[in-house]
């Protein structure tokens, strides 16, 4: 099993480093590098200088405000610094943002996320391979790309697309398409993997012609401590998380799949009216202990085997802040790494 580490968001950039150092010597196998403050290729080329073994994935880079030859330009440079080492995750993210905050046209999002892939596949052949751009999609057209232009062919493969989603369109879209999935929070249960997600994406690799699915990672965000009382600690600090993330009317599907959708109705509601003080208090225990998986870092390996085991591919976990622990989180991130995935490499 891929063990992932997700990097701080906010996290500084003087401390990407140092940070991404320690992710490596905790021994991950992979980081996630999100989009949020900072630019996700800048931050993807500190962690890829500053590690030797590291696979380096975005999840998620904003792909709509970008036209795709300047995504697959810092992806191929990126690879090519990485030693092969980076991997592109993209994304639509959401109406409101891109059209808000990026000031960009928003029409079919599923279309144009397949059409930019498609684009994206068009550059990296044209640079590793030469002869002429020729790509004419629903969304973009790439016909012309000068040798001068042309950063040329390396060692390493064209960089890995993942993609990720919480609604069948897209999932269907990533079982056509995608290298990879990263299953969001909200839709990373080992029900919801097996109910929802993972048909739709043999779905859409059966569409695409493809033999079998592309590789998932999911995020379960257990809940993780060295001792039974840092656990409840942690249990309390994630309930209001927790709370805000399932008020999301387009995150409570997962809810629905336990019967508990006059929860996420509640919570809806009450985000609605903006009553975030008593939100935490419907998240109550028996509700995390349905949703999440949780122990210390010695029982935490084997209750994650138990939940996915032969579901998924890879699991990301939270980085605890550094501390007196620390050898017995690495000893905990190698013991996950031996939970069998859905397919061995």
């Amino acid at each position: 099993m891929e063990v992932v580490a997700s990097l701080p968001s906010r996290l500084p950039l003087a401390e990407v480093g140092p940070a991404a150092r320690r992710i490596e010597e905790l021994g991950f196998d992979a980081v996630h590098v999100p989009e949020t403050i900072h630019d996700p290729f800048t931050v993807s080329a500190l962690v890829a200088t500053s590690t030797t073994r590291l696979v380096v994935r975005t999840s998620m880079v904003v792909a709509f405000p970008r036209s795709p030859m300047l995504t697959a330009y810092a992806a191929w440079d990126l690879a090519q610094l990485s030693g092969g080492r980076f991997q592109l995750g993209i994304a639509s993210q959401v109406r409101g943002n891109v059209v808000g905050r990026f000031s960009t046209p928003w029409t079919d999002p599923v279309a144009q996320l397949g059409d930019y892939i498609g684009a994206l596949r068009a550059i990296f052949a044209c640079f590793q391979d030469g002869g002429p751009l020729d790509h004419v999609g629903s969304h973009y057209r790439f016909t012309r790309l000068q040798p001068y232009f042309n950063p040329g062919p390396m060692e390493h493969p064209a960089p890995a697309i993942w993609t990720g989603g919480v609604n069948r369109g897209m999932t269907l879209l990533a079982g056509r398409l995608a290298d990879g999935f990263v299953s969001h929070p909200t839709s990373s249960h080992p029900r919801m993997l097996r109910t929802a997600t993972l048909p739709v994406l043999d779905e859409g690799a059966v569409a695409g012609g493809r033999n079998g699915r592309p590789k998932v990672v999911a995020g379960p965000q257990p809940l993780m401590a060295a001792t039974e009382g840092e656990l409840a600690a942690v249990r309390d600090r994630r309930r209001s998380e927790l709370a805000f993330l399932y008020s999301t009317p387009a995150y409570r599907r997962q809810l629905e799949v336990f019967g508990l959708e006059d929860l996420g109705a509640t919570l809806s509601s009450m985000a609605a009216r903006e009553d975030w003080a008593d939100l935490p208090s419907h998240l109550t225990d028996a509700v995390i202990d349905t949703l999440l998986p949780q122990g210390t870092y010695d029982e935490i390996p084997a209750v994650l085997a138990s939940w996915y085991a032969g579901v998924c591919d890879g699991l990301v976990l939270a980085v605890p802040e550094p501390g007196a622990a620390d050898q017995a989180f690495a000893g905990m991130v190698a013991r996950c790494r031996e939970i069998p995935p859905s397919r061995p490499d």
